[in-house]
């Protein structure tokens, strides 16, 4: 089997609310998979089912690779001892994952926790607690990681270093599932990206794909603008889109290119904009925020509930 993930037709019902429905996507051996959408999504229900943690409602989820090596997961919460050292930590995980102290000792250089490895879990800053799960998630080497939220908390070089050691990863013939709310964390690092919106796969292809679907352009302010869309189109450059204020929007063209065309066309060129399209503004138009589905009717409220408890319910 190519896939290290095979998910095809997966929902899940959590009582009256459809948490996810009609999931499909695979994961090949070797990638890094990016599972990306707005909070509410289904993003986490689905790393929970791959992980085994929870069982489909419908539809299946095929993982070669199972038993307690084979999968590292870092999930929410993180799992981190409030009162113990970073090395403490994977001290107390390491003899359920089958790791020696040696072992310890190469999670905290590859996540670079090294020089905080004596730090309470309280004094680490939030891109330090995900570091540390991540470590937890690598003590048995696992030929799968599950990670849910990744870049929670990381900054710009955090973010890089995340993104070199899931490269190193995937390179040594590893395989990554992971999660994040924001395109912009994930869209340089991964191979492939599914996009879920209310519980459902949107989209998903490779980032590149997704770059040609939604490209940086050009705004050009010229007279007349639909003589320069014409002379443009003659020439190969076929996707310009005329804006409300009468400029013109070109992808995949340069401003010397531009300019050259315009003056062969006897056009008139004004001033000329970048218009660069970050990544969340493209997740943005592709998703929704949740709205929970609800498919069984919900009973009438009772005119009397307890209050809740100080520590909440279970998630």
């Amino acid at each position: 089997m190519s896939d290290a993930v095979l998910v095809r037709g997966v929902g899940k019902q959590f009582a009256q609310v459809s948490a996810v429905h009609d999931i499909d996507f695979a994961v090949p051996k070797g990638s890094v998979t990016a599972l990306v959408g707005p909070a509410g999504a289904g993003k986490s229900t689905v790393l929970r089912m791959v992980a085994g943690l929870q069982q489909p409602t419908t539809g299946r989820i095929e993982v070669p690779a199972r038993g307690p090596a084979a999968i590292g997961a870092m999930l929410s919460p993180r799992g981190l001892h409030p009162a113990r050292t970073v090395r403490d930590q994977l001290w107390c995980y390491a003899p359920v994952a089958g790791a020696s102290r040696r072992r310890v000792g190469a999670v905290l250089d590859e996540t670079g926790l090294t020089a905080a490895s004596e730090t309470v879990v309280t004094q680490l800053s939030p891109g330090q607690q995900t570091r540390l799960a991540l470590a937890m998630a690598l003590l048995a080497d696992p030929p799968l990681l599950v990670l849910d939220d990744l870049f929670a908390g990381a900054n710009g070089i955090e973010r890089g270093a995340l993104h070199d050691l899931l490269r190193r990863h995937a390179n040594r013939g590893g395989t990554v599932l992971v999660s994040s709310d924001a395109l912009a964390d994930v869209v340089a690092g991964a191979d492939q990206l599914v996009v879920l919106s209310e519980g459902t796969v949107v989209w998903q292809g490779t980032p590149a794909k997704l770059r040609r679907g939604h490209p940086d352009r050009l705004v050009i302010a010229s007279s007349p603008s639909i003589a320069l869309a014409t002379a443009l189109a003659a020439r190969g450059f076929t996707d310009a889109v005329m804006r409300p204020d009468g400029r013109l929007a070109v992808a995949e063209a340069d401003e010397a290119t531009i300019r050259a065309i315009a003056a062969d066309a006897q056009v008139r060129i004004g001033n000329i904009a970048a218009d660069p399209i970050h990544p969340d503004r493209v997740l943005a138009s592709l998703t929704k925020p949740r709205r929970h589905r609800q498919t069984v009717a919900t009973p009438n409220p009772p005119t009397y509930a307890p209050a809740p408890t100080s520590y909440g319910t279970p998630r």
